[in-house]
């Protein structure tokens, strides 16, 4: 294995992206502690911690964040605009000919599918960026005395919005850099930065709790234990494929024979990736920021109580609407009337099923099959950590890496980077990192 991983730093190119990639990364990260202008960064501190958000209203961005927004520093928005802007433009592509016909230009659509996503990135971060401002001067004084923003006003939220779109814009232009000159999804790699940031505190905690006794020897084996075993499931599902046999009718042109080739369909088990879980969660966090709105009503207070992480119907919408995003997603996704309409066009047929409408009804039904058992997993996987912090006293914080958005992004974007040094190490004939030579990832996030 040791020399497998040598064999990387072998071939110049890879040795340069593996190093590009890292070193943007390390940027990334730095801009990850730039204190926000104008923010008592230690009030800010307290409040949080008073508050509990690891597991509130703003843990979806603290986690692509990579805990930035928590710190309140110039990247506190992380690149979830960017990842909101490329949602927006996905479910316009199912909705107006204009985008499905961007989609079809081939590179040249795709050319301007990014730059309208860059636009929205803008907008949508700079949107937000008032709304943290607005937020952040919400607060007040925390209960030790110290003000979270000494000097409110209209120049602290111009500032804040300035600087916080022009963080977000500058991680997006690293993560573009990372997938031109690096080495895997620049997008997808910066996410997955941020969240293994968080796993060293997780664990020193955990530490901790086990040095003050406050939990057993055999039940921290047992969380382990859980955690390879949990991960260990997420990788197969990934993974996980059903194949459609297809073949390809001879077609004799002049003196030669083209086609007569046997291959096949790839159907992913779990072809919506994390994105269902970022859908559902978006949903889920509605109820919560109307109430807010609302602190005096004790009609909507006794409503948001059933939409928090403590309540079991928090758990039921929560898993019903990751199964209703696993379905949405992958309509959106795959097509299966373009496919059959590309199969029909080369000459391909599935054996037994006539081509063009009954092909793409066949692939329909397949996909729908196995979609329900992916989703439900997903599904479980998702919910497994707030069983985790009721029925034990595990924290938030480590029991966010034994399922849900952490563990699925870890996964996916770990898979994605092996299976391109995978590539570049086959192409110039050296041993792949496996024995197979196949690693198969999973969507990218943009």
């Amino acid at each position: 294995m040791m020399e497998k991983f040598q064999n990387i730093f072998r071939i110049p190119e890879l040795k340069r992206r593996i190093l590009y990639t890292l070193g943007i990364l390390v940027i990334y990260r730095i801009g990850g502690h730039v204190p926000l202008p104008g923010v008592n960064g230690q009030a800010l501190v307290e409040f949080f911690e008073q508050a509990r958000a690891g597991g509130g209203l703003l843990a979806l961005y603290d986690l692509f964040a990579g805990g930035a927004f928590r710190r309140a520093t110039v990247f506190a928005l992380g690149i979830m605009p960017y990842i909101s802007a490329s949602i927006i433009l996905q479910l316009l592509g199912a909705v107006f000919p204009y985008f499905q016909k961007l989609q079809k230009e081939g590179e040249e659509g795709r050319k301007k599918i990014n730059q309208y996503t860059r636009y929205g990135t803008v907008l949508i971060s700079a949107l937000q960026a008032y709304g943290v401002a607005v937020f952040l001067e919400s607060l007040g004084q925390t209960p030790s005395g110290l003000v979270v923003v000494p000097n409110p006003g209209l120049g602290f939220r111009v500032l804040t919005m300035l600087t916080l779109a022009t963080g977000t814009v500058f991680i997006m232009w690293l993560g573009e850099q990372i997938t031109e000159r690096g080495i895997g999804n620049g997008i997808s790699l910066i996410i997955f930065v941020g969240i293994v940031a968080r796993f060293p505190n997780a664990v020193i905690d955990e530490v901790q709790q086990l040095q003050a006794g406050n939990r057993a020897i055999l039940m921290e084996v047992f969380l382990w234990a859980l955690m390879i075993a949990v991960t260990g499931f997420v990788v197969l599902l990934t993974q996980g494929t059903r194949k459609i046999p297809v073949q390809y009718a001879k077609r004799v042109v002049g003196r030669k024979i083209y086609g007569g080739q046997s291959t096949h369909i790839p159907l992913r088990v779990n072809m919506a990736g994390v994105m269902a879980i970022i859908f559902a969660q978006s949903i889920m966090f509605v109820p919560q920021t109307i109430a807010t709105f609302f602190p005096n009503s004790e009609f909507v207070q006794s409503i948001n109580l059933y939409f928090g992480f403590e309540s079991v119907v928090y758990w039921i919408i929560y898993a019903v609407l990751i199964v209703f995003f696993m379905y949405f997603y992958t309509a959106i996704a795959f097509n299966p009337v373009d496919v059959a309409d590309n199969m029909k066009k080369y000459g391909g047929f599935i054996p037994g099923v006539r081509p063009g409408k009954r092909t793409a009804e066949f692939i329909d039904s397949i996909l729908t099959r196995i979609t329900l058992p992916g989703a439900i997993a997903i599904a479980v996987v998702a919910i497994l950590p707030y069983f985790l912090t009721r029925f034990t006293n595990i924290s938030y914080t480590f029991a966010d890496f034994f399922g849900g958005t952490s563990l699925l992004i870890m996964v996916g974007v770990a898979l994605d980077t092996l299976q391109q040094i995978e590539a570049h190490l086959l192409m110039r004939h050296y041993d792949g990192l496996l024995k197979s030579g196949r690693i198969r990832g999973r969507r990218r996030f943009a």
